[in-house]
């Protein structure tokens, strides 16, 4: 009898080891993003143990890092009765209260999971830590605040200073997340996501190359190591988005292929396959998006995200209602987790339906796209990048008003790559819509705003001639004739700087001429001789110029 106990207490100790080795295993598949191996190794372990709280909570973050919340909370109400880690679970479903925006249930969730923790216990509080920053609606600032008891309970522990980094990352504390960082790998050398997320940071701060070469360097010591992959995608995006047009096609294809090594090194889920998709809309290849839609429809037939790229798709396609329903029932759905992106494509394709080549725009329907594009806008200032296409299309067609329109809100980031471009169109469009027009009927806040633009321009580039061609033209406008003046002769300086091949090109010729009439006809009523100069400056380039002549003779 004695032998058969001891067998047993064995046994007992053997299934309990097994158990936290699958679960160590599952936990390194979760860091590694590999959610669907870590749900398989977690679901072995509830079918052998069903009172394994602590599996059921892991799982249930898979669910919910997945976006699948009924799932999730399956599994943390078994959990919650379960003999290890049952309380964990509480944490699970503070967050799905987080999510529902219901803070006190969620508050009383968390008490209830951390009340009876030791004084030296962290893994509760960097739980409930994580629970605020991956709720839908993060709060940093409670993280922070939680992970502060954590810090003083075990201040080298590294999976509370990697906690503590990612609530400074997301609170914008650059320098207090990095310090939290560097103490997480110092604490533990094994912690890869360390590196990546310091990497993360100089991505924020727009050190692209140093960010790109610290990930590399992090792949070069750990190739299976995904999130590395998916950081260096997420960098050359955001990298793109700040680049001109040539390097914005080369960056996002290196996005492009840095996700798809992601998506080898870790699994096709659909939440991945989704992300994948975005990356194949800003590679523009629409072929591959239908494939990729396909897939996501054999995976899950009734998920209604799919909706978003068939939206997308049928738009680049060319099939306008299709795209209009396929996304007014996506965003429709409550449930749904809308992004900028969706409001973007709705308007462009409320545009497209508004804007005939040969017929009559329908302006009800033209503004309901301006004000979805201006939503987007609001949810995510990068959207403005997708505008100067659709802009110049209006301006070819001689819309000039709803070109200004569309215009006017890609020049809201100045840091759009387009920008320069942009803001051109636009004080060329205003000034066309204003220049006939009476002073009290013109536009003012839309002139000053297209001033104010070229302002910027000119202080990033000062020897970006146009700039102060429009902006003297624009001054014009405004009936500034000192900003009219020295814009048309800084125009003028930094045209003959380029050299007498710029002086020659018929276009600059013409410019040249406006620049030195509009000059002269400024001093004629104050400098009778300056007036003069300007205007047999006009006849040295065009000896039969009217307005220069007859101006001459009314000066004598």
């Amino acid at each position: 009898m004695n032998k058969l106990k001891i067998f047993s207490i064995a046994l007992m100790a053997t299934a309990t080891y097994s158990q936290a080795q699958d679960l160590d295993q599952a936990k390194k598949a979760i860091d590694a993003e590999q959610y669907e191996k870590a749900k398989t190794i977690l679901k072995s372990v509830i079918q052998t143990k069903p009172s394994n709280g602590r599996a059921a909570f892991l799982l249930g973050n898979v669910y919910l890092q997945q976006n699948i919340a009924d799932s999730a909370k399956i599994y943390f109400d078994k959990g919650l009765t379960g003999s290890d880690g049952g309380k964990l679970n509480n944490i699970g479903l503070g967050q799905i209260e987080l999510n529902k925006g219901n803070i006190s249930g969620a508050q009383s969730n968390f008490t209830t999971a951390t009340k009876d923790i030791k004084k030296k216990d962290t893994e509760e509080l960097v739980y409930v830590a994580r629970a605020y920053m991956n709720a839908d609606t993060p709060d940093y600032k409670s993280a922070i605040a939680t992970l502060t008891k954590a810090v003083a309970a075990s201040p080298t522990d590294a999976q509370v200073q990697l906690a503590l980094g990612d609530a400074y990352y997301g609170d914008k504390n650059q320098n207090d997340a990095y310090i939290a960082y560097r103490n997480a790998f110092t604490a533990d050398n094994s912690l890869i996501r360390a590196k990546v997320q310091q990497a993360a940071l100089l991505k924020g701060a727009r050190s692209f190359s140093e960010a790109i070469k610290g990930l590399n360097d992090v792949i070069t010591a750990n190739p299976n190591y995904g999130p590395a992959y998916r950081e260096l995608a997420e960098t050359y995006y955001v990298w793109a988005n700040t680049e001109g047009k040539k390097k914005y096609i080369e960056y996002i294809k290196l996005a492009r292929s840095n996700y798809e090594k992601y998506m080898a090194k870790t699994d096709y889920s659909l939440t991945k396959r989704m992300r994948m998709a975005d990356f194949l809309i800003l590679d523009k290849d629409y072929t591959a998006l239908e494939a990729e839609a396909n897939k996501m429809k054999e995976i899950d037939k009734v998920n209604p995200r799919i909706l978003r790229y068939l939206g997308y798709s049928a738009y680049e396609n060319n099939n306008l209602d299709v795209a209009q329903k396929s996304l007014e029932d996506f965003i429709a759905n409550g449930k749904n987790k809308i992004i900028a992106r969706d409001y973007l494509y709705l308007g462009l394709i409320k545009i497209k339906k508004a804007s005939p080549e040969n017929g009559q725009i329908d302006q009800t329907l033209f503004s309901a796209g301006v004000a979805d594009i201006k939503k987007a806008v609001e949810m995510e200032i990068t959207m403005t990048n997708d505008l100067s296409d659709i802009g110049k299309k209006l301006f070819a067609e001689k819309r000039y008003r709803e070109a200004a329109s569309i215009f006017e809100i890609a020049i809201s980031n100045p840091d759009s790559r387009n920008y320069l471009d942009d803001i051109n169109y636009y004080a060329i469009l205003v000034h066309t819509i204003n220049k006939n027009l009476e002073t009290a009927k013109r536009d003012m806040a839309s002139l000053k705003k297209a001033d104010d633009g070229l302002s910027l321009i000119i202080t990033k580039y000062p020897t970006y001639q146009d700039a102060y061609y429009y902006k003297a033209r624009i001054n014009s406008l405004l009936e500034n004739g000192t900003e009219m003046g020295k814009n048309y002769e800084a125009y003028i300086t930094t045209l003959t700087a380029a050299g007498p091949e710029e002086l020659a090109k018929p276009s600059n010729k013409t410019k040249i001429i406006e620049a030195y009439n509009t000059l002269a006809a400024n001093y004629a009523d104050k400098d009778k001789a300056k007036a003069k100069e300007y205007f047999n400056k006009t006849l040295a380039i065009d000896p039969a110029n009217t307005y220069a002549l007859e101006s001459l003779k009314t000066l004598k």
